[in-house]
């Protein structure tokens, strides 16, 4: 009887912990894969060339894209990523500068003859990889 209760408690025990470690390693926080978020984020920074200056625009609207994905992967609703930024406003230290890299995609994407020197696109960049990490996505 006494072996009984104890092999019941070692399972308890075992089956306790197992829990503790799984909830320890889930994904990120707000279930977040932190890993292929930081693999796409080093794409990203890898992609720009110094000599090609469609690799600035390029990087900018893969950055653009990362933060979006990784709102709706949090759970931010919207059908726009200026639409889940506004409802995101409170998980950023600084949401002008986040709308203001997000805005410069949008003159990439929408107007022909947007020029970005290589300051601006690591300056997007900085702002974009700040908001990533206050996601808790890298």
């Amino acid at each position: 009887m006494d072996f009984t209760i104890i092999l019941i408690l070692v399972v308890l025990f075992l089956a306790l912990a197992l829990l503790v470690v799984m909830s320890l390693t889930r994904r990120g926080r707000h279930g977040l894969n932190q890993e292929k978020y930081r693999v796409e984020w080093l794409k990203v920074e890898n992609s720009l060339d110094r000599n090609n200056l469609m690799t600035y625009q390029m990087a900018i609207m893969s950055a653009d894209k990362l933060l979006d994905n990784a709102l709706r992967d949090i759970g931010i609703i919207g059908e726009t990523m200026g639409d889940r930024l506004k409802l995101a406003k409170s998980k950023f230290t600084n949401v002008d500068q986040v709308w203001k890299a997000h805005k410069l995609r949008n003159r990439i994407v929408h107007e022909t003859d947007v020029k970005i020197t290589l300051m601006t696109a690591k300056k997007a960049l900085y702002i974009y990889k700040k908001s990533l990490k206050e996601l808790g996505a890298i």
